[in-house]
Formats: structure tokens, sequence, C-alpha cells
């Protein structure tokens, strides 16, 4: 399965326009509102799509946002943050952000390739960087920043009977949402349409 996800990322080229790619969420009309809040998204991000082989298949690495948080508190994403003056690309910010929220060394993540960036209503535009991760890696959260570090086989996200489509009201239009319940863990928003993603890029 490795080889042929590494395979899959090799010959995918993201390349679709990050307002483009967030727009077909949107069903129905494309407020004013909306765009003049895309059109201002100037804050570049990074979040790291881990993989991890275990011996029944592989599984994809979460992270639970800490409960205090000011924005996004306890939901469930993938670690990353903002894009900071010294990284020298959005690689190199998923890597960093890693290693700060959850104590993942560069050095213990062999990256594959990158999915289509997006913009978020929160302001930013997101580049997700899929790598595989070091199985006896042992996860140490800041925990001013992460409450939990979980893994949900991919097998299970890869099925399309354990996803759910609603919709949400933002801006003034009309989103398509995607979500997961794993054990508990409600994965929705960006992090699940980046999952979405993935899933179109190693199945095409």
């Amino acid at each position: 399965m490795r080889r042929f996800i590494e395979g899959c990322l090799a010959r995918f080229e993201p390349g679709c326009d990050p307002l483009v790619r967030t727009l077909t969420e949107v069903e129905g009309d494309i407020s004013e509102e909306l765009l003049d809040r895309f059109r201002g998204i100037d804050q570049p991000a990074a979040v790291l799509v881990g993989l991890v082989e275990r011996d029944h298949g592989l599984t994809v690495l979460f992270t639970q946002r800490a409960a205090h948080l000011t924005s996004h508190a306890g939901q469930i994403s993938f670690p990353g943050g903002r894009v900071e003056s010294e990284d020298i690309d959005a690689v190199a910010a998923a890597l960093r952000e890693a290693h700060e929220e959850i104590g993942l060394a560069p050095e213990r993540v062999t990256v594959i390739g990158r999915l289509d960036s997006f913009m978020t209503v929160t302001g930013f535009l997101v580049t997700p960087v899929v790598g595989f991760v070091d199985p006896d890696f042992e996860p140490v959260p800041d925990k001013t920043e992460v409450d939990a570090v979980f893994e949900v086989p991919l097998e299970f996200l890869l099925d399309r009977n354990n996803v759910a489509e609603t919709y949400r009201e933002r801006l003034g239009a009309r989103f398509k949402v995607y979500e997961f319940q794993y054990h508990g863990h409600h994965i929705w928003g960006a992090t699940a349409s980046i999952l979405m993603n993935f899933k179109e890029a190693i199945q095409r």
C-alpha cells in the first residue's frame, strides 16, 4: 500500500486554483461577502497528513486541539499552523509545527507529496503535506495546543460508507461539510476536506 500511495502522490500535481477548489464545496449562490473574505486571504499555513505503517494496515495521525484555545477548541485537526518567516516552504512549516505540537522530529517523517491548497473562511491558505511517519514515534503533545494525539485506520477513512455530508451556512453561502465519526472523534471541516482530497489523489 505504501508504494501505491507514493506512486499516486508522485503523479498527483497540485495545481487547482485554491479559490476554485474551495468554491466547489459551495452549493448554490456564492455571496459577495464570501468572495470578499477569500480575496483578502494572504496568510499561508501548512498541515502534515501523517501516515503510519502498522501491522494491521496504514493509519492517519490526528490531534485534538486543546479545549482552552480561543479558536477551534477541541476540534480534530492535523498537526500544522502558520507558515512563518523562517520556513523556506510549506513542507518546512508543516514539519516544524508537527515538531512543536506533538514532538515529531522532522527526520522521522518521509515527505512524499502535497495535496491541493485551499482557503478557509477563518482566513488561511492551507497547503497539506503528506508524509510517512516512523511507526516507533511516541507523541509528546504540547499541552498548550494539543489535548490528545490519535490514529485512525486509513481503510476506515477511505470507505464511502463512513463519510457523511451535511451543510452549514457561512458568510451568506451554503457549504458542503464532510464528517467522519470514529470512536467518539468527530472529524469535519477543513480536516475532512483534506481527507477527501487525499482520497481523490490516490483513487484516480
